[in-house]
Order: structure tokens, then C-alpha cells, then sequence
């Protein structure tokens, strides 16, 4: 097939992806998707059959540390933030994170009456981007090689701010360098967990209006935060990820896993290829809230039963750890939702999680609002919600759609 059919034949398949997730596919970004040589952009990470798969494709790993630091994003994810972004002929945009063909497609969406600038601090990854964005024709993209962290040089400001790194915060810059009535669309790791968030100002302070469960390669520079990874068994491997200034005491959950599982079902379901991440979100409000990851060879011996391998909610509560496993299947079709549980106090620590489902449940499996405030706001400023202190600024996480209060509690 040739480069054009292959473009056609991946727009079809992110419009009818679109389709399952409730959404419609904007005829502007779809022009995008069908104009722009993802190809080019893969320059040799990828064949050209591979390039119009709808996957990332890295393009710089970091071998000591073993994670990838760069890649060109699936083009799904892509195409959901372009329409978070909501961009029109005339835009001013500032992409944080370069891959160059992002850069493309926002180039197609602002015509040349827009602009483009797309930011990294990686000279290799500015330098690659430059490249293809050139023989891809799109010449006139400035391509700046910095710390987004911190802000342009000149007083500018922009009517979109996509961010394409996972953030652990976001930064004064990114709120000033924003028009008044701009939009930052934004992945940020909350409890180890990211969401791609729609925030625009209100009173002050930065307010989403919408959201998306996705996965980035990580900020770096001045803006990077490594989380805790604390082993709970070596061969096969599974541990905890804790992604905040939440600590655990690793000596008491030594063979916590070589305990009997206490195995608790909830009664509530959710249809197959529904997704439920937003439970995620509320499950992550309760204190002694982890993730917990493990190989699959942990999963294929039934050592955990987890869906995958990168990061499941759990709760630690001294020596006993409770994690939601993968949900079981049912007679008619549907998905049950557990806790399983390990320690001296499993039962407890089961039912604990299991009631947390059940007021998710009970509420409306409600979609949260983000709120961000500057780190120094009082907390009689503050609405209700559970509040997140990261470095630059205070989260709060509400859900103004629950039909009644969870028990989760809530800090004020």
C-alpha cells in the first residue's frame, strides 16, 4: 500500500476508535491526520507500514535508566488532544515536548495565518524534529531547544499550550505564557496515574473541562519528579509505585504476597471495552493509595492477578496490602469488579477497597474536575476537594457530579 492509502486506512481506524469512545473525529483534524507523512516523521525508528499504525513509536530511549525519553505519539492520543485544544485558522501555539510530527498536524489546524513553536530540551530530539519538519515541508515551525519549565524569551503568549511529556506540575510559565482565554491541554501525573487535562482560567486559577487517561515519556530538566519504587518480591517481580511524598514502611510488607489471599467481589459490573479509569482518579483519593506494578511473569504464575503489568490501584495499610485485580467475567458478559488482599487484617483491608468501588458506584461513577492553584494559596481559598501540594502548585481534585458524598476521606 502507499504512504497515502496506509494515512487513509489509520484515519479510519482513530474515527472509528473515536466512535466506541463516544466521540466524533473533527473534519479539521482528520484533513490533518490524512495530510501530514507520519512517515517521515519516524525516520528509520519505523518501516512506512509501521509508521500509520496506531501506536507510539520511540525515537530515543535511555538505556541506564531504561525508560524512553522520546517518541512520536499515537496518532489517537494525538487526535484527542488536537480536539482538547480545540485550535482554529489564526492560532498562536506552543507545543512543550518535540517530536515534530504533533508540530505538523498543529501546523495544518492553524494554517499559515497561526503559528507553531514546538519546545524540548533534548538538542538531539530538537535537531531530529527540525530535520523532518523540514523535508516534510513544514518550514515555517520554530523549533527552540530549552527548559519549558521556565519561560520564552519575550513577552509572549499563547491562544494553546499542548504539552506532549507526562508533568508532574505545571509550572508559573505555562500559566503565563497563556492568553486569557487560552487553553492548556496538559498530561499530568496525579498518585503515579496521567490524564490528559483541558484547564482554562477562571478567577484566577486554572479549571478542567475535560480529561483523558493516557501514558507520555516523562518531563525532564528542572520540571522532572522520580517517584518511589519499592520491591515486594524479586523473582517473579512485583512492587509498589508511589508517585507523591507518600511513604511506606517496606520492612513490615516483607512476604506479604507468600500470605493467604482474601479475595472480596463487589456486585459491581461495567460492560466489556467500557472504560472505568475515572475510578481510578477516586480510588487514588483514600490514604495509603499505591500502584502496584509487576512483570508478566508474575501475572502469568497467578502471583497477582492484575489486567497488566503498569500500575493497578492498591492501598497499604501497615503489613497488609489490598490491590483491585482484574476484573472476572460473568454469565452475561458483563465484568465484576474485586479486591484481593494479603496481610494479618486481609478481610478488613479487602472490604475496605471493595466499599470504595461500591461508592464509586453508588455515586454515579462521577468524572472528576481539576482545579490548580499557586502553591502559596491559603487553604481557606480552596474549594472542596482532595488537595495535592506538588512543587509549584495545590491540585484539587472534586467531582461536582457525584450524586452523593463517597466515603473516601476527603482533605480540605
Amino acid at each position: 500500500m502507499s504512504a497515502e492509502d496506509l494515512r487513509t486506512a489509520m484515519v479510519e481506524g482513530i474515527a472509528e476508535r473515536h466512535r466506541a469512545q463516544g466521540l466524533v473525529l473533527d473534519a479539521d483534524i482528520r484533513r490533518a491526520l490524512l495530510t501530514a507523512p507520519r512517515h517521515v516523521f519516524a525516520e528509520g525508528d519505523a518501516d512506512v507500514k509501521t509508521s500509520y499504525e496506531d501506536i507510539a513509536i520511540i525515537t530515543k530511549r535511555d538505556e541506564e535508566r531504561g525508560i524512553n525519553t522520546s517518541s512520536v505519539s499515537a496518532p489517537w492520543l494525538q487526535a484527542v488532544m488536537l480536539g482538547q485544544a480545540g485550535l482554529k485558522a489564526g492560532d498562536r501555539v506552543m507545543e512543550i515536548g518535540s517530536g515534530g510530527y504533533n508540530a505538523a498536524l498543529i501546523r495544518e489546524l492553524v494554517g499559515p495565518t497561526g503559528s507553531v513553536t514546538t519546545v524540548d530540551i533534548d538538542p538531539d530530539i530538537t535537531a531530529r524534529a527540525e530535520r523532518c519538519l523540514v523535508a516534510a515541508g513544514y518550514d515555517d515551525v520554530e523549533v527552540i531547544c530549552a527548559d519549558a519549565e521556565f519561560p520564552l524569551e519575550g513577552d509572549r503568549t499563547f491562544d494553546a499550550i499542548i504539552v506532549t511529556a507526562g508533568a508532574w506540575d505545571v509550572p508559573p510559565a505555562w500559566t503565563r505564557q497563556l492568553a486569557d482565554d487560552g487553553r492548556l491541554i496538559v498530561p499530568i501525573r496525579i498518585k503515579g496515574m496521567t490524564r490528559s487535562w483541558l484547564l482554562e482560567r477562571r478567577d484566577g486559577m486554572l479549571v478542567s473541562t475535560g480529561h483523558v487517561a493516557c501514558g507520555f515519556v516523562p518531563v525532564l530538566g528542572a520540571g522532572r519528579h522520580v517517584g518511589t519504587g519499592i520491591p515486594l518480591k524479586e523473582d517473579p517481580r512485583v512492587g509498589l509505585w508511589l508517585d507523591e511524598r507518600d511513604t511506606v514502611d517496606a520492612g513490615e510488607l516483607g512476604g506479604v504476597l507468600d500470605q493467604p489471599r482474601v479475595e472480596t467481589w463487589t456486585g459491581v459490573t461495567i460492560g466489556a471495552k467500557v472504560a472505568f479509569s475515572d475510578q481510578d482518579l477516586w480510588l487514588a483519593m483514600d490514604p495509603g493509595f499505591a500502584l502496584v506494578t509487576c512483570s508478566q511473569e508474575a501475572i502469568d504464575q497467578g502471583v497477582v492477578a492484575l489486567p497488566w503489568q503498569f500500575g493497578t490501584p492498591a492501598f497499604v495499610d501497615g503489613p497488609n496490602i489490598t490491590y483491585r485485580p482484574k476484573p472476572r467475567k460473568l454469565d452475561d458478559g458483563r465484568f465484576e469488579f474485586g479486591a484481593f488482599a494479603h496481610g494479618p487484617r486481609a478481610e478488613e483491608t479487602s472490604q475496605r477497597l471493595a466499599d470504595q468501588i461500591v461508592a464509586w458506584d453508588a455515586a454515579g461513577r462521577p468524572a472528576p474536575r481539576l482545579s490548580i492553584y499557586p502553591a502559596n494559596t491559603p487553604d481557606t481559598d480552596l474549594p472542596d476537594g482532595y488537595v495535592l501540594d506538588k512543587r509549584h502548585s495545590r491540585l484539587v481534585i472534586s467531582w461536582p457530579s457525584a450524586r452523593r458524598p463517597s466515603s473516601t476521606e476527603w482533605s480540605q
